[in-house]
């Protein structure tokens, strides 16, 4: 049987885990009576809400061609989003072809754009598939030529743009070579990706050798590792060791158990060969960019480096006063073996214990990246207080202070690139090319310290009325910036506990925007919204009206209109608060509130801070 390895890239929501459902269906890899999901790519919760991959995943397929000749397919799906970009050119490295989808009305997206661009610097060679052509507005030859033109902007070959191109519809099941078709199976698409992906050039005789590009952990087998066998075989139970990118050995044991993917479940094998895509467990230390081999091999396969991280939380027991009444989990212990355990299954993440022992900072590659994973956490049960993110800073050879620098790649409308320089020049961030990109768009690269772009994805979406996309990606460590402006208004600080009164919220309107509405529970020191001015200010949102026989004339006195209250979500909760304030996050609420409940330790606090 031969071998075909492809990563299938999209835009979220152009259809590709609906068009991988299909391919299982055609392919009879699902039983007739089988009881599959919707979409059974994306499996966890979050992903399924927000409609992004987070993790990559990989699937098989065996097509039978009706003449005798069987090829088994891996399939690999990409994450989208540049937070997880380090993910992103592991993937690539497992695959011999991609396959680009895109929508038929909406064409080429500039989400798709960084995972296009590195496939084709990876050399590999592109099928098109035009989905979703039974759209009533497809628009599918102009769709087609954007996709050309962003293969010219991305610096393609004359062997990649001379791609094949399948018009489908993934939800019906059909596909051809015109845009008419309605009608059929994806046997064209079948065909094409055995006719023009190449096999894989794995050395079959040579000695065992895989890289590992993808890691996580099962309760019964312990640490998994999947990834593609670049020579060799391995058979269960066969002496193996793990070199580090350095050639350095890092632990040796045992391949206790080998399994190769069939359709959605992985499968248990004897023995795996050269090209195929394989988990393996048994090794408790091996990590993401290890080199798995036989005894013998001293040589390390090229691996992408992992970027490192360059961002920090502080994930603290809650010990708010409403502490214990939503979540299950409160325990400092429950929280150290919860990220133990994300530290494990996820390269990018790491977790140090602080001094006091009940909190703890844990470093990340961007605030999408630690916004799911506190999402996941609050999900389970858990209550935490999280605390402003800080960057990571370094020290060159020196003695100097560094710090972590990001390309910043926007893509906005040309009425709104004055307001984004504008913005990003007040982030201390440098730009190093602007050019149109068509469309009446432009492309601005930015060089900015990763401390300037905390919180500002948020205000650039509405700056840009929601039509400017912003890819970021970790570019080096350079010289520190200096201070850098953070949030100029200050917050309105409830004075007390009690519930909050619409009598008293009504004329604290004129001082702000309001975060909570009436009947809600407060305590002394949560943030109850934003000042119009600069300082901070206590204000008592419980007070409530004094009940005597007098009235007022006109009956002005139920007539109280209250704004609804600007709810933040995690993400936006997180970039808000300042250095002296944390996001309180239970399983039903968020709630914002200053460090020091008590308003004498917050004058001692800033008062030792100016000191210092």
């Amino acid at each position: 049987m031969s071998l075909r390895n492809v990563a299938i890239i999209a835009h979220v929501d152009h259809g590709k885990t609906t068009l991988v459902d299909q391919l299982f269906r055609q392919s009879g890899t699902f039983r007739d009576n089988q009881r599959v999901e919707e979409r059974a790519m994306d499996s966890n919760d979050l992903e399924k809400e927000r409609g992004i991959t987070i993790l990559a995943k990989c699937t098989s397929i065996e097509w039978d061609d009706h003449h005798g000749h069987k090829t088994r397919i891996n399939i690999v799906d990409t994450p989208g989003h540049a937070d997880f970009g380090g993910e992103v050119e592991r993937i690539l490295s497992m695959v011999d072809g991609v396959v680009l989808l895109v929508d038929a009305a909406e064409g080429a997206m500039p989400q798709t754009k960084f995972v296009t661009g590195k496939a084709l610097a990876l050399g590999l060679r592109p099928i098109v598939v035009v989905n979703k052509i039974d759209r009533s507005d497809a628009r599918a030859q102009e769709v087609l030529d954007e996709v050309f033109d962003l293969f010219v902007s991305l610096d393609a070959n004359d062997d990649q743009l001379d791609f094949p191109v399948i018009f489908a519809s993934g939800r019906n099941g059909y596909a051809g070579d015109n845009p008419d078709v309605r009608e059929g199976t994806l046997e064209p698409l079948f065909n094409k990706i055995v006719e023009h992906v190449p096999a894989p050039s794995a050395d079959p005789d040579g000695p065992f050798k895989f890289l590992v590009t993808l890691l996580d952990r099962d309760n019964f087998l312990g640490r998994i590792l999947t990834g593609l066998v670049f020579s060799g075989s391995v058979k269960t139970n066969m002496p193996i060791h793990a070199l580090d990118p350095e050639g350095k050995v890092v632990e040796t044991g045992r391949a206790s158990k080998i399994m190769a993917f069939r359709g959605l479940e992985r499968v248990p094998v004897d023995e795996a060969n050269a090209g195929d895509i394989i988990s393996i467990a048994g090794l408790t230390v091996a990590t993401v960019a290890n080199t798995i081999a036989d005894p013998s091999v001293s040589e390390p396969l090229h691996a992408q480096p992992i970027d490192p991280p360059t961002l920090s939380m502080r994930f603290a027991v809650n010990d708010s006063p409403m502490a214990g009444r939503e979540g299950t989990k409160v325990t400092s212990r429950m929280i150290r073996d919860r990220l133990l355990r994300e530290a494990e299954s996820n390269v990018a993440i790491k977790v140090t214990e602080s001094a006091d022992r009940d909190s703890y900072e844990v470093a990340g590659r961007g605030e999408l990246q630690l916004g799911v994973l506190i999402e996941t956490m609050r999900r389970e049960g858990f209550e935490l207080g999280i605390s402003r993110p800080r960057v990571l800073f370094g020290e060159d050879e020196n003695g100097n202070k560094t710090e972590p620098y990001e390309v910043v790649i926007i893509d906005v409308d040309e009425e709104y690139s004055g307001t984004v320089v504008e913005k990003m020049n007040i982030r201390k961030a440098e730009m190093t090319d602007m050019r149109p990109s068509g469309g009446g768009k432009t492309r601005i690269t930015f060089s900015a310290p990763s401390r300037g772009m905390i919180g500002y994805h948020g205000e650039f979406l509405s700056d840009t009325r929601g039509t400017g996309i912003m890819n970021r990606l970790f570019e080096k460590y350079g010289p520190h910036k200096g201070k850098i402006e953070g949030r100029k208004n200050g917050v309105l600080i409830s004075n007390g506990a009690g519930e909050a009164n619409a009598y008293a919220l009504g004329p604290l309107e004129e001082r702000g925007i309001l975060m909570v509405a009436p009947q809600e529970a407060l305590y002394e020191g949560m943030i109850v919204g934003e000042n119009a001015k600069t300082d901070d200010l206590e204000v008592n949102p419980m007070k409530a009206k004094q009940l005597t026989n007098f009235r007022a004339s006109g009956g002005k006195d139920d007539a109280i209109r209250l704004t609804p209250p600007w709810r933040l979500t995690l993400e936006q909760a997180i970039a808000y608060i300042d250095d002296d304030e944390l996001v309180e996050v239970t399983p039903k609420s968020i709630r914002l509130r200053k460090r020091y409940l008590d308003p004498n330790e917050r004058k001692k606090a800033s008062r030792a801070k100016q000191a210092a």
